[in-house]
């Protein structure tokens, strides 16, 4: 695993061995950025990331400078990476939290620019996250949730879907909070 691009460009991240996690692949990973590099100035956002598992998505966040950057990750083992490679990377924006996404979201206070959630595919819950996220208004106007899943679940019919990309068995379903979007 690797940071694809920003000021860690290039950089290996090496999970333990016996990690569970499931970590979005370079190939996706550099897709889905060059969208938001299209479509975001990063040096303004804030961002979540959701069922954080390696924290790859919040150390790509960070190389590119953003302001701030949640990880939020319920696994004590993968919190601890997490933490770790934040401390070694001195990615000082980056807040790694211990806590379950649902929970997290449900006491959340703040706003954020991109919520990325990266679920287990198999996570019985998968489908609600959407309607979960905007019931609890915690995504900016004119901001992105996204979504990843395999190819058995399906977004298209959600409030505020946007569009799928597909990058091999990488899913993305991209939205914008239907009550303030334009």
């Amino acid at each position: 695993m690797r940071i694809v691009s920003g000021k860690y460009k290039g950089r290996r991240i090496n999970p333990p061995k016996n990690f569970k996690a499931r970590p979005t692949t370079d190939f996706a990973k550099e897709n889905l950025f060059n969208i938001l590099n299209n479509n975001f100035d990063f040096s303004e956002l804030s961002v979540l990331d959701l069922f954080s598992g390696t924290g790859s998505i919040s150390y790509e966040f960070a190389s590119r400078e953003c302001i701030s950057v949640v990880s939020v990750e319920s696994y004590f083992k993968h919190n601890a990476f997490i933490k770790k490679t934040i401390y070694e990377l001195g990615l000082n924006q980056v807040k790694a939290i211990k806590s379950d996404a649902f929970i997290y979201v449900k006491s959340c206070r703040d706003k954020f620019d991109i919520i990325f959630a990266d679920p287990p595919y198999d996570l019985k819950e998968i489908e609600s996250i959407p309607d979960f996220i905007f019931k609890h208004q915690i995504l900016n106007k004119g901001g992105w949730l996204i979504v990843e899943h395999g190819d058995k679940t399906s977004f298209n019919k959600h409030a505020g879907f946007v569009e799928l990309r597909k990058y091999g068995g990488v899913n993305f379903s991209i939205f914008e909070n239907p009550e303030t979007s334009e």
